[in-house]
């Protein structure tokens, strides 16, 4: 571990930089630099230093010529993020952050640290990669970088890690513009499919329109009419709960709760674990839920399994505990758009969601469970009210206030819950086929 902290601390000379750059408008103006404000949730994850970890399994050995080519051809002109910096407004009192593009350094990104042959393939990866989130990033370039691992492990020919800063963009925009720069194994001459577009097309709350009152169904006016008293109802007691999660209301403490006395900037241990697809979508079909019910249920079925065989607890016992689920803010459809328009910055939103630690005679029951968890979700403005909520508490309290917020329900829940969806075939990212990719983040308090 001490051997790949020092390669990880050699990798990173300016460990330690102001967090952002203060330059006039007047400077601004005379480089004619692009300048874009900074999105309320991005400052919020500036303010929390928070960082995405995406680690990327090669089906072949790095060409990194070719792989650096790749990046400077699609990811810089992709995705102007890439070729900015945070700078400071200093034209009014209260300052705030915006992206001024400035001039890439592409030896500043790339990072190739030399790692013991002989060490075990996982283990090194996995401690090189663990070593990253004790490691500030340079404030005076653009917050990314990319670290090759140039030697096979169990499920890849080589390793790419990417690591940026959250501000940058969210797991919805990155995983989006990683696909949007490669292209399909099968026809290098276009990006990889995505899946079909689901059924749906509108927010998860949307209700079905209004029947017609000259139809005379007055069943179906009743059943529409229900269907916003429910949502109401629901919005009401959620609402509650999240004031209720401010306040005073946190999880009980358990085995997956951080000790006390132990650092929250503690070194964090990004692990994967790859399933069968098929077998996924054969239970979603078998059980008429959707793909993120059956992987919710899989985590709870795993979760307790591991809670009962290291607590010593009676298997009988059940815990109630809540996760924190982070949601991709923007409409279906754009979603679908990644070939011609990458959209940028963080657009999240978040769910309280229960779940509980429980062993289960039949294991499909976590599936049931799941499914039933986010079905009462979709009947609620959660999501609504907790993104307009926290962009107006930025924008009229200051970062620091929807810091707050975003911390309090990060420390008094149990586990974080995210995911972004991927294509449909094989591709190759910067000429390299991609075995796997695995996004993760590390910064929050928890």
């Amino acid at each position: 571990d001490r051997t790949v902290m020092q390669v990880a601390m050699s990798a990173a000379t300016h460990s330690s930089r102001p967090l952002s750059v203060r330059v006039s408008r007047e400077k601004e103006c005379a480089d004619n630099s692009i300048v874009e404000p900074m999105s309320p949730t991005g400052r919020v994850m500036e303010e929390l230093g928070v960082c995405i970890v995406v680690v990327i399994g090669l089906g072949t050995p790095v060409n990194l010529p070719v792989f650096r080519a790749g990046i400077e051809t699609e990811l810089l002109t992709r995705f102007p993020r890439f070729r900015s910096i945070q700078v400071m407004d200093e034209s009014t009192n209260n300052s705030k952050p915006r992206w001024v593009q400035t001039p890439v350094n592409m030896d500043d990104h790339i990072v190739v640290p030399r790692l013991d042959p002989e060490a075990d393939p996982e283990k090194a990866v996995e401690d090189y990669v663990a070593s990253l989130s004790l490691l500030p990033m340079d404030r005076r370039r653009p917050l990314w970088e990319f670290h090759f691992l140039d030697f096979p492990s169990s499920e890849a020919a080589s390793t790419v890690v990417l690591r940026l800063h959250h501000s940058i963009g969210d797991g919805t925009s990155i995983t989006t513009l990683l696909m949007a720069s490669s292209r399909s194994t099968a026809d290098p001459a276009r990006v990889p499919a995505m899946p079909p577009p689901p059924k749906r097309t509108g927010a998860i709350y949307q209700r079905e329109p209004r029947p017609r009152l000259s139809s005379g169904d007055y069943l179906a006016l009743l059943a529409w009419f229900w269907s916003y008293v429910v949502l109401a109802w629901h919005t009401l007691v959620d609402v509650t709960m999240i004031v209720a999660t401010i306040l005073f209301l946190s999880d009980p403490r358990t085995l997956f709760t951080r000790a006390d006395g132990v650092e929250p900037r503690t070194r964090k241990r990004f692990v994967h674990r790859t399933l069968s697809f098929d077998d996924v979508k054969l239970v979603k079909t078998a059980m008429n839920c959707t793909i993120n019910d059956v992987l919710a249920g899989v985590t709870a079925a795993a979760l307790s399994q591991y809670y009962f065989k290291n607590s010593g607890d009676t298997n009988t016992k059940r815990i109630c505990l809540r996760s924190l689920v982070l949601v991709d803010a923007r409409p279906v459809s754009t979603r679908q758009t990644y070939v011609t328009r990458v959209e940028t910055g963080n657009r999240l939103s978040s769910l309280i969601c229960p779940f509980n630690i429980a062993l289960q005679d039949d294991p499909l029951e976590y599936v049931r469970e799941a499914k039933r968890f986010m079905h009462r979700k979709k009947s609620s403005l959660e999501v609504l009210f907790t993104r307009v909520v926290g962009e107006f508490l930025v924008k009229n309290f200051g970062v620091k206030a929807g810091a707050f917020i975003f911390r309090r329900f990060v420390e008094r829940t149990t586990i974080i819950f995210s995911n972004a969806l991927g294509p449909v075939e094989h591709m190759a990212l910067c000429g390299h086929p991609v075995a796997f990719m695995a996004p993760s983040i590390y910064g929050p308090p928890q």
